[in-house]
């Protein structure tokens, strides 16, 4: 009989992060240009930082190291839900009659439904560890902002979350989550904040952003005693704590006798594509093979695609230092679709360095074909997945299509960040072409 499922055993979760720094300076020789301080245009130091990240975060940030230990209370608390399980998806396979082996990474088997659990778990750790009393953040569907309410629960800490108006409506079961957490949620832009205020009396009816949604939180942090800031994607060390997936992952296809030709991800602000590419990615830098990486973002937001590489601010009032990114401008406010997690004017830095590099390939698809690549999905393999996943869906589907025409073999790896529970309003509209 056939195993559908790759399972690990807790004491295979992985011990440490891997960083991808690491490899790129060694087998690349170069590394993403750092970020600026925007008063000066110098590389910011730890001083521009601590205001907002704790020290451990910071040296993350910037290390150079190969692997950095995961912290056994981290670990111990992935134990409720890690390792995720690998899954073989047959059905899909048999369904697009097509010679590829297609298997997916099933992130939403976490307690909050997504992947982004992995790096708040640690934030939350490392703040309680110096002290800090409240972490602020923004979130855009509001998976960030579920996972931060639980992380900050677990560690004792109060959690302030600015999720992004159109979300806010479009989800009103995540901002539940947050509050049964513990968690203070407010739509952004609020007028709470000035800069929320600001944006209001520019355009009362405005969807929001994430980049408004990240102003609101940091000014909220410099309000705050003893408070920081914890952010979902882009920043390095974000990244950094989601290898615990791709870690896992290797694992899991090698005790599949297979090792992935193409391996997919969505693309917002990068954790994602990061989490399931980057210990891969190592290898291909490493041992030359050729497997292909392939981000998957949505046309209305499409930074890697259509944005230009240069240095911009992650946020719209320009509160946070310059950072070398592909970005559609700072001050971009993209369509109201319902992958608000891939919502973002920019992406990460070393996602950004990496497709520069030609290291990795994009692809941006419309909102209603990755809807209804969810629902051959769900009819299929029967996980209903977040809107933000289907684009990997998406992109897996037509890659096994091109394989078909090939008639070539090809082992599929994407991540499935997210299950779409809290979504069905998008897939409601969706089925009654009022999307």
């Amino acid at each position: 009989m056939k195993n559908r499922k790759i399972i690990l055993s807790e004491n295979e979760i992985p011990e440490y992060y891997l960083n991808i720094s690491y490899y790129l300076k060694k087998y690349l020789g170069k590394l993403p240009d750092p970020p600026l301080n925007p008063a000066t245009k110098k590389p910011v130091g730890p001083a521009d930082l601590s205001a907002i990240f704790p020290m451990e975060l910071i040296k993350q940030e910037v290390s150079l190291d190969k692997e950095i230990a995961i912290p056994e209370e981290v670990r111990d608390l992935y134990k409720l839900y890690r390792p995720t399980p690998l899954i073989r998806a047959y059905r899909l396979e048999k369904f697009l009659d097509t010679p590829a082996h297609i298997y997916y990474k099933y992130e939403g088997a976490s307690p909050t439904g997504s992947h982004k659990i992995n790096t708040t778990l640690a934030q939350a750790y490392y703040n309680k560890k110096e002290g800090v009393k409240t972490l602020i953040a923004e979130t855009g569907a509001g998976q960030f902002g579920s996972a931060l309410s639980l992380a900050c629960n677990f560690f004792g800490l109060k959690c302030q979350i600015f999720m992004v108006k159109v979300s806010f409506e479009q989800k009103p079961y995540r901002k539940t989550v947050m509050r049964i957490y513990g968690a203070d949620v407010f739509s952004s832009p609020t007028k709470f904040t000035q800069f929320g205020k600001k944006i209001l009396e520019e355009n009362p009816n405005t969807p929001g952003s994430l980049g408004i949604a990240i102003s609101e939180a940091l000014e909220s942090v410099g309000k705050t005693e003893k408070a920081k800031y914890s952010l979902g994607s882009v920043l390095n060390h974000v990244l950094l704590h989601q290898t615990v997936i791709g870690q896992e992952a290797k694992k899991q296809m090698e005790k599949s006798g297979e090792y992935p030709d193409i391996v997919i991800g969505c693309v917002g602000g990068g954790s994602n594509f990061a989490g399931i590419a980057f210990p891969f990615l190592a290898d291909k830098l490493k041992n030359k093979n050729k497997t292909r990486f392939v981000g998957v973002e949505p046309q209305s937001c499409p930074s890697l695609t259509r944005g230009k590489y240069k240095y911009d601010f992650g946020d719209t009032a320009k509160m946070t230092p310059l950072m070398k990114m592909y970005s559609l401008g700072s001050d971009f406010v993209p369509s109201p679709i319902h992958a608000g997690g891939l919502r973002y004017h920019g992406m990460a830095p070393l996602v950004s360095f990496l497709y520069h590099e030609k290291q990795m390939e994009a692809v941006a698809y419309d909102q209603k074909s990755i809807f209804q690549a969810g629902i051959d999905f769900a009819r299929t393999e029967g996980i209903i997945a977040a809107p933000e996943s289907c684009h990997a869906i998406k992109a897996a589907i037509d890659e096994a299509i091109k394989a078909k025409a090939e008639g070539k073999k090809k082992v599929i790896l994407f991540n499935l960040s997210g299950h779409g529970l809290l979504d069905l309003n998008g897939y409601d509209k969706f089925l009654q072409n009022t999307l």
